[in-house]
């Protein structure tokens, strides 16, 4: 079942022992799409802090199930696990550094080589001591590029191969694999429709610098907008 992003900010999060806050942010790899975190609001609990989720501690059908008045999403961990896991500098982008000590922390194999958990099962937590060399901490090393907010890029121009097509409005993701499926985009005076959406892969890069979103294909081939869903011929 796909979700789109926007209807689960702010929703809330319960660990194993009790609440932990709510959705902020989702973090996501712009080479594949992959959301890699979502970003937890911890409100009063942690004085403010906000950390990392990675969508391995959640259930399989987690986003399938966030749905209702009363909907949350499940963390498979305790509130003591959370509270003692790196924190994380959301206003910085998040470094290598930063995710080695991570997955580090709770045992896991990491994803970029090769070792994202997904569906398979959720690991044994063995945390290793967390160690005081700030250069772990610190955010001046080599920033992983491709990791960036799906807030952030909510609002980026969207440039067609063949002109201005609007502008973000948000994401849809998959519920089973945590992949970024769709991008919705508001048309603006371009068309009369209130939201279209494209396929994540149509997306040629995005230009941090200018804020802008740019498509692999043009307008002239965009056939048909059927509800909120955005038609792409598939010829030349």
């Amino acid at each position: 079942m796909k979700q789109e992003l926007e209807h689960l900010y702010g929703l809330k999060l319960s660990a194993i022992d009790d609440e932990i806050g709510k959705v902020k942010d989702f973090y996501f790899d712009d080479q594949n799409w992959q959301i890699r975190y979502l970003v937890a609001d911890t409100g009063g609990w942690l004085s403010g802090r906000q950390v990392l989720l990675s969508p391995d501690v959640f259930g399989t059908a987690a986003l399938d199930d966030a749905s209702g008045d009363a909907a949350h999403l499940r963390v498979n961990l305790t509130r003591q696990q959370i509270e003692d896991s790196p924190a994380i500098e959301t206003h910085r982008t998040v470094t290598r550094q930063y995710e080695e000590q991570y997955y580090s922390y709770y045992g896991w194999p990491n994803y970029w080589d090769g070792g994202m958990l997904g569906a398979a099962g959720f690991p044994a937590f063995t945390p290793e001591p967390l160690q005081e060399d700030h250069s772990h901490h610190g955010h001046n090393q080599r920033d992983d590029i491709h990791l960036r907010s799906t807030q952030a890029i909510t609002g980026y121009r969207v440039e067609s191969a063949d002109g201005e097509m609007g502008k973000v409005h948000g994401f849809v993701v998959d519920g089973k694999t945590w992949a970024i499926s769709e991008v919705i985009i508001e048309p603006g005076q371009w068309r009369e429709t209130p939201l279209l959406r494209v396929q994540a892969q149509r997306v040629a890069r995005i230009d941090y610098e200018s804020s802008t979103v740019f498509l692999d294909v043009p307008k002239s081939k965009v056939t048909q907008a059927v509800g909120n869903e955005l038609l792409l011929t598939t010829h030349p």
